[in-house]
């Protein structure tokens, strides 16, 4: 058995991960996390979705755990990592600031390529994001993200990155939509709080998991990466070391991962 005195966490991407990529339910492995919490190991969600989301996503869990929220830009409930900190990091500027700073530096040929999701009719909104009612709300009560579609071709593309960049702007795709973001991402925030957990904890370990592209930096930047099945997935294109792999789909494919990853650390739950 491993030394329990290193600690394992898992950051952990939801929706099509630990989520059940169009119901969002988490049912049949909620029982093994709440296992996975009481021995010790910590887990924290690393997502595009909102404040809103993750803290009802907490509530069903039952439990509050640390988060990232969308796509980096948020940290939250540090606080129970170490008492120290505060209980909400915020890393990004304002949504309204990102879009002025857009509208003011993207040339109208390639705006015109960005759909704003929220100035859709809420019908596609439904169907872009498989959500209705509140939980439509809470996708869309986005404090420091856009969600666009992109309706170019790779080149127009390219250009908008390149003046995005310039401009301390990123776009980031997710499994749905295409997110204007300021200068963070995903495995920014997740440094920042493993630096947190060393000085808390000292040793530790850290798995990541994922089922996207969007997902792929921050399993690389892990010690051990987990890719949940997708069927949009190519894992002969996945280039990363030590990669565990599940056959299953989300969420029964985010428990097989894991025991797999605790299996490798020796760490018996």
């Amino acid at each position: 058995m491993m030394n329990k005195v290193i600690s394992v966490a898992i950051f952990t991407d939801l929706d099509g991960s630990l989520l059940h990529r169009d119901t969002f339910k988490f049912d049949p492995i909620k029982e093994y996390i709440t296992t996975l919490l009481d021995n010790g190991v910590i887990i924290i969600p690393n997502s595009s979705k909102t404040e809103t989301e993750i803290n009802k996503f907490n509530k069903e869990l039952g439990i509050e755990l640390p988060y990232i929220s969308e796509n980096g830009s948020s940290i939250h409930n540090l606080n129970l990592i170490n008492p120290n900190f505060p209980n909400k990091l915020i890393l990004s500027r304002d949504k309204n600031e990102l879009l002025k700073l857009f509208s003011l530096k993207v040339p109208d040929s390639l705006k015109s390529k960005c759909i704003q999701i929220t100035k859709m009719p809420k019908k596609q909104q439904e169907k872009i994001f498989g959500q209705k009612d509140d939980r439509l709300k809470d996708v869309l009560d986005r404090k420091y993200t856009l969600p666009f579609l992109f309706n170019g071709d790779k080149s127009e593309k390219n250009r908008l990155l390149k003046i995005l960049n310039s401009n301390s702007l990123t776009l980031q795709d997710g499994g749905r939509v295409s997110n204007l973001c300021d200068n963070v991402n995903k495995v920014k925030s997740m440094n920042k709080v493993i630096k947190i957990l060393k000085k808390t904890k000292g040793k530790i370990k850290i798995i990541a998991v994922g089922d996207n592209y969007n997902d792929l930096d921050m399993l690389k930047n892990s010690d051990i990466p987990c890719l949940v099945f997708n069927d949009n997935f190519k894992l002969d294109e996945i280039n990363i070391d030590n990669l565990i792999f599940s056959n299953k789909p989300s969420p029964e494919g985010w428990a097989d991962v894991i025991k797999k990853a605790l299996a490798k650390l020796n760490y018996n739950v």
